[in-house]
């Protein structure tokens, strides 16, 4: 074991186990610290143990075990997500907590690996966000605040949000390209922002041409380098949305050309329904928008930028 980092409070080290050659991360902690991780047995891809410290007497060894090497990438981004929940924790009982609550984000990614794949409509939802994502961090250069606002791949109610306002990515192509699907009362209801946007994107879907999902991941990758942390928690929300390395090759083929993105301020008489106005008894409520009857909430891409605010 090699301790991290001297930044980093608690005892945390990069490890590597022998004769198996198990690349790991551990912390340090008192034994007689309780410590449960039975709910984390069912694990195929990586393992979690409790053993005594070979090196420090009455401590024990949280250990994280990279059982597949095939997923060393997402293992990489894990252990900084991991350490950095921790870095400045000094209390034991709390160290594990939160260590162990941030981990059971992770369990549900590794139970998707095995998955065949982002769907098509999945890859074009996740294509649009990226998108936006791009626009975004091309007009501010503080890239971890922004990263912060996307939460469309954490499955939140809109895909991005921050205080006081929040803003839906809807992506179409084909036939439908000027009729979007709002998928919840929530999706549109302002009570408990400031403001509400609407972000319009019109695919077109070709074989072997245009920009793939691969491309755009790797164009924000390249703007995101000089900034580790920001690259670190773009990897991260990538993984949440189901986006693994190893699965790459499925998204080559297929590439899109934008044919039209407009930005819509969802504000007054837009059409839409929010949750106050359903009656009694009615849940479940979605319906469609077309967006003809949206032009004078249209909003200019440069005015919006210049004038929303990540503080």
């Amino acid at each position: 074991m090699r301790r991290y980092s001297g930044s980093v409070l608690p005892d945390v080290f990069v490890a590597f186990q022998q004769p198996e050659k198990i690349i790991c991360i551990a912390t340090a902690i008192s034994e007689n610290i309780n410590v449960s991780v039975s709910s984390f047995d069912n694990l195929r891809e990586i393992q979690i143990e409790l053993i005594p410290d070979p090196n420090q007497k009455g401590k024990n060894i949280l250990l994280f075990k990279l059982i597949n090497n095939q997923h060393r990438d997402i293992f990489s981004v894990l252990c900084e997500d991991l350490i950095s929940s921790i870095s400045s924790e000094t209390k034991e009982n709390q160290l594990i907590k939160t260590i162990l609550n941030r981990f059971e984000k992770w369990k549900s990614l590794f139970t998707k690996i095995t998955a065949e794949g982002l769907s098509p409509e999945e890859q074009r939802g996740l294509f649009g966000e990226l998108f936006f994502l791009r626009k975004f961090i091309q007009y501010n250069n503080d890239f971890q605040l922004v990263l912060n606002t996307w939460l469309g791949s954490e499955k939140e109610v809109r895909d991005f949000q921050m205080n006081y306002w929040a803003l839906e990515v809807k992506t179409t192509y084909g036939n439908n390209h000027q009729k979007v699907h709002i998928s919840s009362e929530r999706q549109l209801d302002i009570t408990f922002i400031e403001r509400l946007f609407l972000y319009h994107i019109s695919l077109e879907q070709v074989h072997e041409s245009g920009e793939s999902l691969n491309q755009i991941v790797t164009s924000i990758n390249d703007i995101l380098i000089p900034d580790p942390i920001a690259l670190n928690s773009f990897k991260s929300k990538l993984y949440e949305a189901g986006y693994f390395e190893h699965q790459k090759g499925l998204y080559d083929t297929i590439g899109y050309f934008i044919r039209q993105d407009t930005f819509y301020c969802v504000e007054n008489d837009f059409p839409r329904i929010q949750e106050n106005e359903i009656r009694s008894g009615v849940g479940d409520v979605k319906y469609s928008i077309i967006l003809s009857g949206c032009e004078k909430f249209i909003i200019r891409e440069k005015s919006f930028f210049e004038n929303l605010s990540v503080q």
